[in-house]
């Protein structure tokens, strides 16, 4: 995703200062999208450049004051077309797998510690959604906005799940190496 799309669908969503999208960005997108305040109006003055957004008519207008932003009918061309486009899945690029695959080399000399935390990053992480999906998508909620927010919130829940089980797995078998026990590792000719 590219951060004119993810300002273009809040946008749609509802008009909103670079203050408020900021706060949405924390929010919601943020989760699987971040960007900083500077980021957003930065974006926010290439898109009105770019005529897909314009700043509302003020009814008084003040220095200083924040401009609310809406989406044009050529930024809700853009964002349809971007929508449909194909587009390549990203490669993963986490520092934790490169730390496990260098204690490798090295040993994992206080590495346990550092999945114990991840572990509690990605605990509080699944929690934070799960609350989420209790308290915005109540039974009964089906519209096709909804369906469709509510499957990005369980592409999150699913990732979060993932994370859990192969941390936990990692540190077992961390935890094991420390121990001096070998793994349930299978042997090289499968069986």
């Amino acid at each position: 995703m590219s951060l004119p799309h993810a300002i273009l669908t809040a946008l749609l969503e509802k008009p909103s200062s670079g203050l408020e999208l900021t706060r949405r960005f924390d929010k919601s997108i943020g989760y699987f999208w971040s960007a900083t305040h500077q980021q957003i109006y930065r974006e926010l003055g290439r898109l009105e450049e770019a005529g897909l957004i314009r700043a509302l008519p003020s009814e008084v207008p003040v220095r200083g004051q924040k401009k609310e932003y809406e989406v044009l009918p050529a930024g809700g061309e853009e964002l349809a077309r971007w929508v449909g486009e194909s587009q390549d899945p990203k490669a993963i690029r986490d520092p934790l797998l490169l730390r496990i695959r260098a204690a490798g080399v090295v040993g994992p000399q206080g590495l346990a510690g550092e999945l114990r935390r991840h572990l509690e990053l990605h605990r509080r992480q699944l929690a934070t959604y799960e609350a989420i999906e209790d308290k915005d998508f109540p039974p009964g909620r089906n519209s096709e906005e909804d369906r469709l927010r509510r499957l990005v919130l369980h592409g999150g829940i699913g990732l979060e799940t993932f994370w859990l089980r192969w941390l936990e797995e990692a540190l077992t078998e961390v935890e094991d190496m420390a121990r001096g026990t070998k793994g349930d590792a299978a042997t090289p000719d499968g069986a």
